[in-house]
């Protein structure tokens, strides 16, 4: 079984655990819980895909035991949309809606796509995320291969670019296929994009909100990540990211409403 498969696991009375490594500073990546849950809900829904998942972050989730509750809201020919609610020590920490279904079989018919491919050098050119961000270590990288496009990479020695766009490779470190489950990890597995913002150091980004669209089931190999924040103001940042599997094909798209620092 492999890491992110193990850490993934959740049993059928919804008893899982967030396991240690997938972490930022002791808090579990957002996108790690969002996995850890929609893997229970894709268990109740019977089927093999999350389409739309968005997720509410109550509280942080440290290493543990944790119960995730789930109902089925409607059970549609195409689509079964299941609420959850993941409990740690008792406490709510995360509320997820979802819709789940077969990426597959939604493949083909009209399509109109003007989404600009955006430029990344090969893996082996760009710059491995580092395990700190700022003064906060950032444990899950030992789990992941993150390499980022080196244009995006100077906030890493004090020098940002000066546009909020962070673009990088995603893999990870053992056998672990890049599946529809893992999509909702990786949409979430770069630094954040205000980094590279002059006066914006790293630090602890906490997310409020969160969103995936899985669109397609990736081809094999790694997966090619763009993020990027149009909007912040009175504590808030919005950001986009874009996945595209190594035939250069959207398999997924995001939206992360998240706090930023005042300090």
């Amino acid at each position: 079984m492999t890491e992110f498969a193990h850490a993934t696991r959740v049993d059928a009375h919804g008893r899982g655990e967030i396991a240690a490594g997938w972490d930022i500073a002791g808090n579990a990546n957002g996108g790690y819980l969002l996995a850890l849950a929609a893997s229970r809900m894709r268990d109740v829904s019977g089927r093999p895909d999350p389409i739309s998942v968005s997720a509410h972050y109550l509280a942080p989730g440290s290493p543990g035991p944790v119960q995730i509750d789930t109902a089925i809201v409607k059970h549609g020919k195409r689509f079964v949309t299941v609420r959850a609610t993941m409990h740690r020590d008792g406490k709510p920490i995360l509320e997820v809606l979802g819709a789940f279904g077969d990426a597959a079989a939604n493949a083909g018919g009209f399509t109109h796509d003007v989404l600009v491919p955006f430029d990344l050098p090969p893996i082996e050119e760009c710059v491995s995320r580092a395990e700190q961000q700022g003064g906060l270590p950032v444990p899950m990288m030992q789990r992941l291969v993150v390499r980022l496009r080196p244009s995006d990479a100077g906030f890493t020695f004090g020098e940002p670019s000066g546009q909020a766009e962070i673009a990088g490779w995603f893999d990870f470190t053992d056998e672990q296929p890049v599946d529809t489950l893992a999509l909702l990890l990786v949409c979430d597995a770069l630094p954040p994009s205000v980094f590279n913002l002059p006066g914006n150091p790293p630090g602890w980004v906490p997310t409020i909100e969160y969103t995936v669209h899985v669109r397609a089931v990736p081809a094999p190999g790694p997966v090619q990540c763009v993020i990027r924040t149009n909007l912040i103001g009175d504590g808030f940042l919005e950001e986009d990211g874009e996945v595209r599997d190594s035939t250069g094909r959207v398999v997924a798209t995001s939206r992360q409403l998240a706090l930023l620092s005042r300090s």
